[in-house]
């Protein structure tokens, strides 16, 4: 019976729980690593284990930590996440929360407001299922049109908006609910909901019309291929099975067999967008077919994964509580009370981690073909570690990548999900054992990964976490892939000849001194369209591009964000305070056009001249340097690069560097070499020279110098004056200005 079923199934994972935590470290009171007993490790100390909770063994969750907290495990209730005290994601409705807002970002980049504007969905799941349940309840103007799970079939053709919502929502609120309570005076005319073990069911005129089917009647299993063929704006994913493929792949490859008879090919879909919050609703290539061919999806791991977030989140916030209980600053009743009042603050953390998931995905996407080079070199770079597998991926190769570029084509959203995730992994795994993660100036990142209310009360707790270096590294990757793009970290490692660590230490530092937070939520914050917004991001990963290898070019290394922005902060406000006196005639024009560009494409003046301010101050960070290593006045060392800049035409070189189109990582990287020299050669002979007018000194070189000054000027000129900008133009200009000024 189903008592024994259950009991026995309990006992199975209470055998499965035990077992696991034989084998696993421990911690004592005092922070010893306590290895099991009787036990031959061949790896290193790894305390860290915790028990996710997913659609199987979620109502396990008080079990497993019961079992942690009777066998001493040092995450007591921490272990498995939800429980009795724990987040209820289906009553936090979090990951059709997150699942939600893929869908709200693809048609706004469509210029559909979601929320407020008509769609017509069909989908897979019923309203007693937490998914698909809670997704249908995100906004009142969906129009559910059709809907399926394994015991029914759900169709209305016209549906009312707002009387289906409200049956919905009736449905949601009545335990174990199906398709079979909903009211059938609520649908349209025709609708009507059909058992699944039917042998055939009759098709009225209006589900014909909505199929596009001539048929009268249909087996079910035919009649759910049809609904996922037809034409919608939306297929919602919330239940179990995978119901997409690719044309070129079996059903074997699907790995389905369930649902092999339903399964339909991705070419043949006529839906705009699909949500799949549900797992594996497709498969990888089917996603890739079906965006490919224009339809907007991401993957299921990055629209279902508020999920596991939210757990993740859980597991931290406990962590950092049981320390106050073990310290007898807090008790469990007030633990499980403040646990229940940060619900809103846990779930705001964990849904801005969609959002800007999404949105890299859409920056990434703009790039189109011209940006395949850099993902490219990205997969080859993290294949090469022995990170990554195209083939397990299904990602193209590299025969198939020179096609797309030939065909101005760049990657899908599935395939640039796929490689936001690793650039994100191998990026945090770089940051975690590195210094930096220590750093002071990160205290903030640490402190935003909680509930205000959390980091008011408890910040000791915050500060000395277990897991600190692993919550700071995975913040820090996020937010540098989030906001620098995927290829970023990976092409300035490779520019410099850095570790990822280095180039994070560079972010940091560049977004303390132009202070980008307030820049990313203002464009965030904006009301502008999707595309500009969008435009906008891409403008300010730029700017944080030319920062950030300026930062990289300038310093050492080794040193940490604190000291650096302790350091250049001073000689870096002051050159911003007297920029618009400092700039000369051609990088003023640069900025201006940029200006210009800015304000065509409707971008908020405030935005705007964040924007300006940020391409105004490119170099300044190694005038601020070496003004403070000469013991000179900024503007006297900004004036003395100026004055070499126009007299020998390198301000409009370093500027024609700077707006060329590399079509290959290795004429990227040739081209910021050579953007690079035109700044650095300049600091360089200012620094050699010395003295405390560096004016005067430079005045003095230019002198003595007539002839070899004059030919590297008529050359740039001669340049200028040519037409089309090559990269070989610029690499024989480079060449003439290191001979000149090195």
């Amino acid at each position: 019976d189903r008592e024994a079923w259950l009991a026995e199934g309990t006992e199975s994972y209470r055998i499965f729980i035990r077992a696991l935590l034989s084998v696993t470290d421990n911690l004592a009171p005092d922070g010893r690593v306590l290895p099991p007993s009787d036990v031959v490790r061949h790896d290193a100390d790894d305390p860290y284990l915790v028990v996710a909770a997913d659609k199987g063994t979620a109502t396990f969750s008080d079990v497993a930590n019961a079992i942690s907290e009777s066998q001493g495990f040092w995450l007591g209730d921490a272990f498995a996440s939800g429980g009795r005290y724990g987040y209820d994601h289906k009553a936090m409705a979090i990951t059709a929360k997150g699942a939600w807002i893929s869908v709200q970002r693809h048609f706004r980049e469509r210029g559909v407001d979601v929320q407020t504007d008509s769609v017509r969905a069909f989908g897979v799941g019923d309203m007693s299922g937490d998914v698909f349940g809670n997704g249908l309840l995100l906004s009142r103007a969906v129009k559910l049109v059709a809907a399926f799970d394994h015991r029914h079939i759900f169709l209305d053709p016209a549906p009312d908006p707002a009387a289906s919502f409200a049956e919905r929502e009736r449905l949601f609120a009545l335990p174990r609910s199906s398709w079979a309570d909903y009211d059938t005076t609520c649908l349209s005319a025709g609708g009507g909901i059909y058992p699944r073990d039917q042998k055939s069911i009759a098709l009225t005129p209006e589900v014909r019309a909505m199929l596009g089917t001539g048929a009268a009647e249909m087996t079910p299993a035919d009649l759910l291929g049809a609904i996922l063929r037809m034409e919608a704006d939306l297929c919602w994913f919330g239940g179990i099975g995978t119901y997409v493929k690719a044309a070129s792949e079996s059903h074997a490859d699907a790995g389905d067999r369930a649902n092999d008879t339903i399964r339909v090919n991705a070419e043949e879909l006529r839906v705009t967008v699909i949500g799949e919050g549900a797992n594996l609703g497709c498969t990888q290539a089917g996603r890739i077919a079906f965006a490919r061919a224009g339809g907007r999806i991401n993957t299921d791991f990055i629209d279902n994964s508020a999920g596991v977030d939210c757990s993740d989140n859980e597991v931290n916030i406990k962590i950092a509580l049981n320390r106050e209980m073990l310290g007898g600053g807090l008790t469990l009743e007030a633990r499980n009370d403040l646990l229940v009042g940060m619900t809103d603050d846990v779930a705001a953390l964990v849904l801005r981690d969609n959002v800007m998931q999404t949105q890299a995905i859409s920056v990434a996407e703009a790039g189109a073909a011209a940006a395949l080079p850099s993902f490219q070199r990205v997969i080859q770079t993290l294949e090469a570690a022995g990170r990554l597998s195209r083939a397990v991926e299904g990602l193209p190769s590299d025969d198939l990548l020179a096609q797309r570029a030939q065909a101005g084509q760049g990657l899908a959203r599935p395939e640039l999900a796929v490689l936001l995730a690793y650039a994100k992994m191998a990026l945090k795994d770089a940051l975690v054992t590195s210094p930096l993660v220590a750093d002071a100036v990160l205290e903030a990142d640490l402190h935003a990964a909680f509930p205000p209310i959390m980091v008011e009360r408890f910040r000791a707790s915050i500060d000395g976490h277990r897991l600190r270096r692993e919550i700071v590294a995975t913040k820090l990757a996020n937010q540098i892939v989030n906001r620098g793009g995927i290829a970023l970290p990976f092409e300035l490692a490779e520019e410099f000849g850095v570790g990822l660590a280095d180039v994070g230490t560079a972010f940091v530092v560049a977004r303390e001194l132009f202070d980008l937070r307030s820049l990313w939520r203002g464009i965030d914050a904006g009301k502008a369209s999707a595309v500009t917004q969008i435009a906008l991001h891409t403008h300010a990963t730029r700017g944080l591009r030319i920062q950030m290898a300026d930062i990289l070019g300038h310093l050492a290394t080794d040193a940490l964000p604190t000291a650096l922005v302790t350091a250049l902060r001073p000689g870096l406000d002051r050159i911003a305070a007297q920029i618009d006196t400092l700039l000369r005639p051609e990088p003023r024009a640069q900025v201006d056009r940029f200006a210009q560009l800015l304000a065509s494409a409707g971008a908020p003046e405030a935005i705007a001249a964040q924007l300006v301010r940020l391409e105004a101050l490119d170099g300044a960070v190694g005038i601020a340097d070496l003004a403070a290593r000469l013991g000179s006045d900024e503007r006297a060392v900004t004036d003395a690069y100026a004055l070499l800049g126009e007299t020998l035409g390198l301000d409009w070189a370093k500027g024609a560097a700077a707006l060329l189109s590399p079509a290959d990582p290795w004429e990227r990287l040739l081209v910021a070499s050579l953007a690079r020299d035109f700044e650095s050669l300049r600091l360089d002979l200012i620094g050699r020279i010395g003295g405390s007018d560096p004016v005067a000194a430079i005045q003095g070189w230019l002198a003595a110098n007539p002839g070899r000054c004059g030919q590297l000027a008529t050359t740039v000129a001669r340049a200028r004056s040519g037409g089309t900008v090559t990269a070989a133009m610029l690499a024989h200009l480079g060449s003439q200005a290191r001979t000149l000024l090195g």
